[in-house]
């Protein structure tokens, strides 16, 4: 299965939609507050949009395909955030309309990732 989710998320950063790619611009080498993202990422037998490893946050598009099954949708996000991922959730609408407020509500989410984030370990003083 996973080879497969890994054919499936080549084949999908090869042909991203124009909200992917215009979102991509943004986030896309460190351009956003220093942040990696990776696009079409498997995780737990889904594929996220795009994933900012370093703080559990995915960030998922939705066409308009989406408003026709919530149920499966709260069931990927629900396998998602089982694996201590966030998920944000815009619609592609969004992105090409509203870009700006999209990528302030991903500065927000990373902030709240941040905050919940495992700390290390203060050293030990001898």
């Amino acid at each position: 299965m996973t080879g497969k989710l890994i054919d499936i998320a080549r084949r999908l950063r090869r042909d991203g939609t124009p909200a992917e790619q215009a979102l991509w611009r943004e986030l896309r080498g460190g351009r956003f507050g220093g942040l990696k993202f990776r696009r079409q990422v498997p995780i737990n037998g889904y594929i996220a949009d795009f994933c900012c490893f370093s703080l559990a946050l995915t960030i998922e598009l939705d066409g308009r395909h989406h408003a026709d099954q919530p149920l499966s949708d709260a069931a990927r996000r629900d396998a998602i955030e089982s694996h201590g991922y966030l998920e944000l959730r815009f619609t592609n609408d969004e992105v090409k309309e509203r870009l700006d407020w999209v990528l302030q509500e991903i500065h927000r989410a990373a902030d709240i990732a941040r905050a919940r984030a495992p700390r290390p370990p203060l050293p030990r003083i001898k």
